[in-house]
């Protein structure tokens, strides 16, 4: 999984509350498990009319925003069911960082899985980071994961918390598997000193 340590980036604003993963990634393209290929099909239903045409007055669809690498959003971000695709399509995308002022849970979880920041800030907040993105290809914004700082396009620092745990795995780059998995010298030396210090045990586990 790749490091998030500071992030630079166009912001997109999607000022919509109850955005729910049926609208990120429809159920249509739900056949594969490959984490590759969905970016095409981030927002369908909005992005596309039926017959496979852009919409123009939908904001990937324009000019400043096609690139965009930070979405900006209302309440309720990710609601609806848990699948992970959601997640998935917007970093195949492109967008390394979502921001509202709240999440579904399992979708927030997800996130933090494939290397996208799911930023809790304040609604009062998010409405004028929406007001900042509508001004297209102009508004960029800083994300340092380091100093736990956002950076308006007018030079504002805004500070915000990332639970440390999960902090920790986007700045290494690891999802709950890879954090495991590094520590693994620390697992086999400890698996070593229950041999050694209660061989009855580990003789039990063994035969698990």
């Amino acid at each position: 999984m790749e490091k998030f340590t500071r992030l630079s980036g166009v912001a997109a604003p999607l000022p919509m509350v109850n955005v729910d993963t049926d609208m990120v990634i429809p159920k249509t393209y739900l056949k594969g498990t490959e984490r590759t290929g969905l970016g095409k099909h981030l927002f369908a239903e909005m992005r596309f009319n039926a017959d496979g045409s852009e919409r123009p007055d939908f904001v990937l669809n324009r000019p400043a925003w096609r690139q965009a690498e930070i979405l900006v959003a209302f309440d309720n971000f990710g609601c609806g069911s848990s699948r992970e695709h959601a997640p998935w399509a917007l970093r195949d995308f492109g967008i390394r960082c979502v921001i509202a002022p709240s999440f579904a849970d399992i979708f927030f979880n997800n996130c933090f899985k494939n290397g996208i920041l799911p930023l809790v800030l304040p609604k009062a907040v998010c409405a004028q980071l929406i007001e900042d993105a509508e001004r297209g290809a102009n508004a960029v914004l800083t994300i340092d994961l380091e100093t736990q700082e956002l950076t308006r396009p007018d030079g504002e620092r805004i500070a915000f918390e990332v639970e440390p745990s999960r902090r920790s795995r986007l700045l290494e780059g690891l999802d709950e598997i890879g954090a495991t998995v590094a520590k693994a010298d620390r697992i086999d030396a400890f698996e070593v000193r229950l041999r050694q210090s209660q061989p009855w045990r580990a003789t039990a586990l063994d035969g698990l």
